[in-house]
């Protein structure tokens, strides 16, 4: 018996139904998904800049052709993020063959500690396909609020930590939004949604 969640598992689940709304590649269809929340008739994330470790840019045409995951954090985070992180590397390993398929890609909340060597070996710690992107100040807060991400910096001692909303945004391979996953999903849970996008586009 394996853990691995294929296609034919997940279709097999569906209705007639959801079938019907998953043919061909239609931004504008209302997805059935199990467990997430269907973000298809929302624009988020189309302008953003951000750069990686190298000071290449990036924005969402930069992962044309995969399924994007984004996430917002930062390395000092106490619990969230890691176990986000977690969660993405687990459920790179139970989509099997389609691993590959899914880009993960964890956006730094805090650019004024999350130095860029640094945040990118964080990211990488969890699986070395995973991009780490950060920018300024004002880019942080534009893009933050181009995906509507609530985040603020709490004072904690001498130091400060940064409360933030969690869910991950999910991209079909046209860059069109399709899904948002919570925190307490668990990695099967993510999967079969995943996959749900995945047989749209």
């Amino acid at each position: 018996m394996t853990d691995l969640l294929t296609r034919r598992q997940v279709i097999a689940g569906l209705s007639v139904l959801s079938l019907g709304a998953l043919a061909g590649c239609d931004s504008s269809s209302k997805l059935n998904f199990k467990y997430g929340k269907d973000m298809s008739n929302e624009i988020l994330g189309r302008t953003f800049r951000l750069r990686d470790v190298n000071g290449d840019q990036y924005n969402l045409s930069s992962f044309q052709g995969s399924m994007p995951m984004v996430f917002f954090g930062f390395t000092q985070c106490p619990a969230v993020c890691p176990t986000t992180l977690a969660r993405a590397a687990q459920i790179k390993k139970l989509m099997g063959r389609d691993k590959d398929f899914l880009q993960v890609i964890f956006i730094s909340l805090d650019p004024e500690r999350d130095e860029p060597k640094m945040l990118d070996a964080y990211v990488k710690a969890f699986d070395p396909s995973f991009v780490a992107l950060s920018g300024t100040l004002k880019e942080t807060a534009a893009t933050a609020k181009e995906f509507g991400v609530f985040y603020e910096k709490v004072p904690m001692g001498d130091s400060y930590t940064v409360s933030h909303s969690s869910t991950s945004f999910v991209f079909d391979s046209r860059g069109v939004l399709r899904l948002g996953l919570s925190h307490s999903l668990t990695a099967k849970e993510c999967v079969e949604d995943l996959l749900t996008v995945m047989e749209v586009c």
